[in-house]
């Protein structure tokens, strides 16, 4: 018999972690039938989408406020379809302001209901937390330390690997290698417009810095395609030599090659870790909004790297700290001292053993906690 599962993706990532769970599941329990909202990896499983993914894919406060009666109407449709076809299991995957109030609406409803990567209640607003009880019999979380958070407000959560271990390939120069005679520096401004056009020349600033202590320095600069012609617009005339990596399959192979990355903070920060590259964190961004996340991010740590060690791994240079001479200091110590070097390669390793490296593959454990959950 066919397990009847309503499914809820509301990003790009959530489809892709959504469909990997349901591999994962079917062949353990007879099959699957599909229905609710999703993206191109789950209409793979046979899921015909009730409205496009992307209409849930918004961010900020001015970008959501037009669309709020659309967004209305689509939570109640929603809602009203998971009803109608009577599932055994509500999957909601990530994307929390929608897929969270759509599990509100559903709290009475005859099914086993789990919610995979569990919402980033820690960092900010954690009272958001307790909103959780009673609305799912198993939260997925993706980060080690989340199951005991969500404990002190009475939710249950199992924590199942971080999935992209599952991206990484396996590519044993990461894992012992020496650092090379002339350093090779792995630089990654971040994916989004106004990351790299803040961070580009703050690292092309920092890279001249670095010309005197190492004049051989060589820099690669992985970055999606859709912004390699405004990477290229930003990196001539560039200090040293300089590679632009538009290939995304091609980012680790870049990453094993590189003696040290300069990343702006982010989940690029797990792949160093899975990299085992030893990095300096950086990130710029408005007064205005660094602002705001002074008053409601509550946690000690930026990187996911160091939130993961509880312990400052990585440097982090923020803000007013983020300049050209702090992230050639920085870099300088961990190129010059080979001490530092493999001190931060070995914690970056047990960071990666953390994060499910060696495991069992997350979506696997994901899928044994659901097949769980059912009872079968």
């Amino acid at each position: 018999m066919t397990l009847r599962v309503f499914v809820v993706a509301g990003e790009t990532s959530g489809d892709f972690l959504a469909a990997r769970l349901l591999q994962a599941l079917g062949p353990q329990v007879g099959g699957l039938e599909l229905d609710g909202v999703g993206g191109a990896e789950l209409a793979k499983l046979g899921l015909n989408s009730r409205f496009s993914m992307d209409e849930l894919s918004l961010m900020g406060f001015a970008e959501v406020v037009p669309h709020l009666p659309r967004l209305i109407r689509r939570l109640r449709e929603t809602a009203q379809a998971a009803r109608a076809m009577r599932p055994d299991l509500v999957l909601t995957v990530d994307a929390p302001a929608f897929t969270l109030r759509v599990l509100g609406r559903l709290r009475d409803l005859d099914a086993v209901k789990v919610h995979y990567v569990a919402p980033q209640a820690w960092a900010w607003r954690p009272g958001r937390a307790a909103k959780l009880r009673g609305l799912v019999d198993r939260l997925l979380a993706v980060l080690p330390f989340e199951p005991a958070f969500f404990a002190a407000y009475g939710v249950e959560a199992v924590h199942v690997g971080h999935p992209i271990v599952e991206q990484v390939p396996a590519l044993p120069a990461f894992m012992h290698r020496e650092r090379h005679m002339d350093p090779v520096l792995c630089l990654l401004p971040g994916s989004r417009t106004g990351e790299i056009r803040r961070h580009v020349p703050l690292l092309r600033a920092t890279v001249a810095l670095l010309q005197a202590p190492f004049p051989e320095l060589r820099c690669v600069l992985p970055t999606p395609p859709a912004k390699a012609a405004l990477v290229a617009d930003l990196t001539g005339n560039w200090p040293t030599p300089l590679l632009v990596e538009a290939e995304p399959e091609r980012r680790f192979a870049r990453y094993a090659e590189a003696d040290l990355a300069l990343a702006a903070s982010g989940t690029v920060g797990l792949e160093l870790a899975l990299a085992r590259l030893p990095t300096v964190v950086l990130y710029r961004t408005s007064w205005l909004t660094a602002a705001l996340a002074r008053r409601l991010i509550r946690v000690k740590y930026v990187s996911l790297i160091n939130l993961v060690a509880d312990a400052l791994v990585v440097p982090e240079l923020l803000q007013e700290r983020c300049t050209p001479e702090t992230l050639a200091a920085a870099a300088q110590r961990l190129l010059g001292e080979p001490e530092a070097w493999q001190a931060q390669r070995r914690a970056l390793d047990a960071v990666a053993h953390e994060l499910g490296a060696g495991a069992m593959a997350p979506s696997a454990r994901a899928a044994a906690e659901v097949f769980e959950a059912l009872g079968r």
